[in-house]
């Protein structure tokens, strides 16, 4: 297997240029064994440690030789899906809770190059012996910060007590107060910190507030997203009660919307994720598990309903927004109680008035098809995007986002093609094989 150059790669990944802390992470990475690496969340951090890593994997070498450990399924996926757009041809298999540890068990049997964590499923395949342990030679932490905030800090230390050949550890972060554990048994760590505020400036993010005329905000947050009009929209709930009961309240008075928290299902996750991402919702309204690792583009606000408890989940839930190039605003909802956190600056923080007679925002145009087959049944996107213009009678601007899943799909559609596409695919297959094909719920 020929090395791909790293222009090669960013070509494929559709990126012109790194940044410098992706270039300084990439030289780092080249030539230092331990290294630390600090950085804003949405800055690039996947493409700074996948690089070295990429260089340094050894096409000869048909065993697992390095190991990513994240503290979320969703980062899990995330870093999977940029290391396969990179087309460097090495196998990478990822492992997280929520769905059957057999299929990870069979993914295993050939060895994946990279191998993608979350630290309790990891910690169960090395006790039963799936994972070859001895020939890793680099680890990655990712997100460690966070890790440790969710009290993996056990499992983390069981993990790296059973690589005994390790002589490379990456570790990345995007807040600065993380005490490094001695079981890391980092080595003189080169440490590169990009938490600079000229970052942060150069992120595009502006902060805003609105002053809510009661306790409960629901109405403040109606005329807010009624002001803002029909943009992506992140709102942070701290509670997943709270979560549900936003989101089913603003559905209740013409706002659509997905919510999305650490208890749901699965693919219930998965399609409340999708019809964010697809445009077949504009809001989501979810708890902190969605300040880490979601890489959706295009967010124009981050909405804190509830105040973060810190100014750690204050960055991350921010982060989600002004990512790379682009801008974003985070607006803080204050409740006639609450006061500006005092990590912030009265004086570059605005406050907004919100209007009662902004109509509800427009629909959106798309609508989300699940479709009960995916990879494990050689089902692929061009194969839906043909099953759909073929059978469905649908043209290539009547189909927009499309993710494949081990078992099954989603696909975005436009919303008037919608009934009568459904109507002439209901009983037609595909490669060969009837399938469920359905709105998503």
């Amino acid at each position: 297997m020929q090395k791909l150059s790293v222009d090669t790669i960013l070509a494929n990944l559709k990126i012109d240029k790194l940044n410098d802390m992706q270039l300084a992470a990439m030289d780092a990475g080249n030539h230092q064994n331990d290294l630390v690496l600090l950085s804003a969340t949405g800055s690039g951090k996947t493409i700074a440690f996948l690089l070295p890593l990429v260089a340094a994997l050894d096409a000869m070498n048909k065993q697992t030789q390095a190991l990513i450990v994240v503290p979320s399924r969703e980062l899990a996926q995330q870093i999977e899906l940029v290391f396969k757009s990179m087309g460097t041809g090495f196998k990478v298999t990822c492992c997280y809770g929520g769905h059957k540890r057999e299929i990870e068990e069979n993914n295993l049997i050939e060895p994946p190059a990279l191998l993608i964590g979350t630290p309790g499923r990891l910690c169960d395949h090395i006790r039963r012996g799936s994972i070859t342990t001895d020939s890793i030679t680099t680890i990655i932490l990712d997100e460690f910060d966070k890790s440790l905030e969710l009290g993996f800090q056990e499992e983390v230390a069981f993990i790296i007590n059973e690589l005994p050949n390790i002589n490379k550890r990456i570790l990345t972060s995007a807040t600065e107060a993380v005490e490094l554990p001695d079981f890391l048994q980092l080595d003189n760590p080169l440490r590169l910190n990009y938490l600079s505020e000229k970052l942060t400036e150069s992120l595009g993010l502006e902060i805003k507030t609105v002053a809510a005329t009661d306790k409960d905000k629901l109405e403040t947050l109606l005329k807010l997203i009624c002001q803002l009009g029909n943009r992506s929209m992140i709102v942070f709930c701290n509670h997943r009660e709270s979560v549900e009961r936003t989101a089913q309240w603003l559905a209740e008075q013409g706002v659509l919307n997905v919510f999305y928290h650490g208890a749901m299902e699965q693919r219930d996750r998965d399609s409340a994720l999708f019809k964010f991402r697809s445009g077949t919702a504009n809001i989501l309204v979810t708890t902190d598990l969605a300040a880490r690792g979601l890489d959706i583009p295009n967010i124009r606000y981050i909405v804190h309903y509830h105040l973060p408890h810190t100014e750690d989940i204050f960055t991350h839930r921010n982060g989600r927004t002004a990512r790379m190039d682009a801008s974003g605003t985070a607006i803080l909802i204050l409740s006639p109680e609450e006061i500006l956190p005092k990590y912030l600056d009265a004086d570059t923080v605005e406050t907004i008035e919100v209007q009662d007679d902004n109509p509800l925002p427009e629909k959106p145009k798309w609508t989300s098809l699940f479709i009960a087959a995916g990879k494990k049944d050689k089902v692929n996107k061009v194969d839906i995007v043909g099953f759909l213009s073929q059978q469905g009678e649908l043209k290539k601007e009547d189909i927009g986002l499309i993710e494949v899943k081990d078992f099954f799909s989603f696909a975005a559609i436009k919303k008037i093609k919608a009934s009568h596409a459904l109507h002439l695919i209901k009983d037609k297959k595909i490669k060969g094989k009837k399938v469920k094909i359905a709105v998503a719920k």
